[in-house]
């Protein structure tokens, strides 16, 4: 097993995705910050803080840069600097240029700016497994939209739902996470250029100037003041993502107990060869979604994290800081794998109708206790009829014996319903309310929103 499942050759395909894993491997890294230096050196030419043939030098190097890995780990490793060894491979490769490189700017500038640009990548392939959910999602919502099935609450058994409206009440949950992701989006993309102390004194009177440029060039936001140690952009982002993943979470649990034998409603995807059980060669365990739930687990407390590491000291922290280097690219790397499975699981999610229907009749009809109230309350009040009912049911919940019957045989309840109204109460798929409706509406709203703008989906960062 590798030293983190994330990159385990076993274990990391359901921990991960291989594109989310290229946009934060070690290539990916110093590409970025390849790209930051290079933007800034075109910046500093064009304000003439550094000679603009030096600038042009740079800028041509950082094309074509290379780095033996090894090398720069051990850089690393002598220096305890993430950055430096990086700057002296470039500042080599640019012979004389390299006197100009990383001119002004201070470590955290470079990573936090590389880091944004990485993250306008991985927010790409986010929105894309969102939008295959969400229509993922929308098929099994319009094909159930009115297949009854048992409404639960406190585990029990409630006036029946269909099973199309469970799955918009996910769609609406999820498309609110795509608003909110949409909304931080502005708040995140933001570029960092300000120096030692956020000042950007180290670059005179053109340093606002080099920085609009040079995040300009990048495509980036540039933000009012140094952000150093206001970390709430990413924390927003991957508070975001926990949210994501709450969600998600939630909804493989429900297919858990759903496909519990006792239920037999749903079933996660299965084809030959997936096996449940080392030991039991009859289990057909929910695997998957047991993984979504793990994902899910983990980025939630990675939500959490997020929140401590905006606690920072005076104008940087590193201690905080460093933090978000592990955390952040791993709750992407695990929102992109729970988003993958959900997709997976959706797509190819089995639907017992014919089970629905049969377990909302385990109760005998006391499930649609509630219509015979609310029936029985036009005669003689909601309170009484609510008495009454209750009555009858915990009767029956207690001796045994037909609903139906029961009610029936009260005199308070006989007195006003007859036995073909109390058949016609019982009926199921006919106290669905507004659950079909709901589902049309969820729909309607999906396919009325604006589509995504094509030019935000390239990938900033080229390998």
């Amino acid at each position: 097993m590798g030293v983190h499942l994330i990159d385990s050759a076993l274990f990391g395909d359901q921990f991960g995705t291989e594109a989310m894993r290229r946009i934060f491997d070690d290539q990916a890294v110093v590409r970025t910050w390849v790209a930051v230096e290079a933007a800034l050196a075109r910046a500093e030419g064009i304000a003439g803080l550094v000679p603009a043939e030096s600038a042009t030098a740079i800028n041509e190097h950082a094309a074509t840069f290379t780095w033996d890995s090894t090398r720069l780990s051990a850089g690393i490793a002598e220096t305890f600097h993430p950055l430096v060894p990086a700057i002296r491979l470039l500042a080599e490769q640019c012979g004389e240029a390299g006197a100009y490189v990383h001119w002004g700017a201070t470590t955290q500038d470079i990573m936090d700016t590389g880091l944004v640009l990485q993250l306008r990548d991985a927010l790409a392939l986010l929105r894309a497994d969102l939008d295959e959910l969400m229509h993922s999602w929308a098929a099994l919502a319009a094909r159930y939209r009115d297949t009854p099935m048992p409404g639960r609450t406190h585990g029990q058994h409630a006036p029946p739902i269909t099973f199309g409206f469970k799955v918009a009440v996910w769609i609406a949950e999820l498309s609110r996470h795509i608003d909110r992701l949409a909304a931080c989006e502005p708040r995140l993309l933001v570029g960092q250029l300000a120096g030692a102390s956020g000042t950007l004194a180290s670059f005179g009177p053109a340093g606002l100037e080099i920085q609009r440029s040079m995040l300009e060039d990048l495509g980036l936001a540039v933000p009012p003041i140094a952000w150093h140690t206001a970390r709430d952009g990413l924390a927003e982002f991957v508070g975001i993502l926990g949210m994501i993943c709450a969600t998600l979470g939630k909804v493989a649990l429900e297919v858990i107990h759903l496909q519990a034998t006792e239920v037999g409603e749903v079933e996660e995807p299965f084809a030959m060869g997936k096996v449940g059980s080392s030991t039991m060669p009859h289990k057909r365990n929910p695997m998957i979604c047991e993984l979504i739930v793990a994902l899910s687990k983990i980025v939630r407390q990675d939500a959490a994290l997020a929140l401590d590491t905006m606690v920072q000291e005076h104008e940087r922290d590193m201690g905080a800081w460093q933090a978000e280097w592990e955390y952040i690219p791993r709750a992407c790397l695990l929102t992109a794998s729970a988003l993958a499975y959900s997709v997976r699981v959706a797509q190819g999610l089995r639907v017992n109708t014919a089970r629905m229907r049969t377990n909302i009749d385990i109760t005998g009809g006391l499930a649609l206790s509630e219509v015979i109230m609310l029936e029985l309350g036009r005669f003689i009040g909601r309170q009484e009829a609510h008495e009454v009912v209750y009555k009858v049911c915990m009767e029956v919940a207690e001796q045994g014996g037909s609903f139906r019957e029961a009610l029936s045989a009260d005199p308070a309840v006989h007195a006003h319903l007859s036995p073909t109204q109390i058949d016609n109460l019982l009926r199921p798929e006919l106290y669905l309310g507004a659950a079909p409706d709901g589902v049309d509406r969820v729909l309607a709203a999906m396919r009325h929103e604006p589509q995504a703008d094509e030019s935000r989906i390239a990938m900033s960062v080229q390998p």
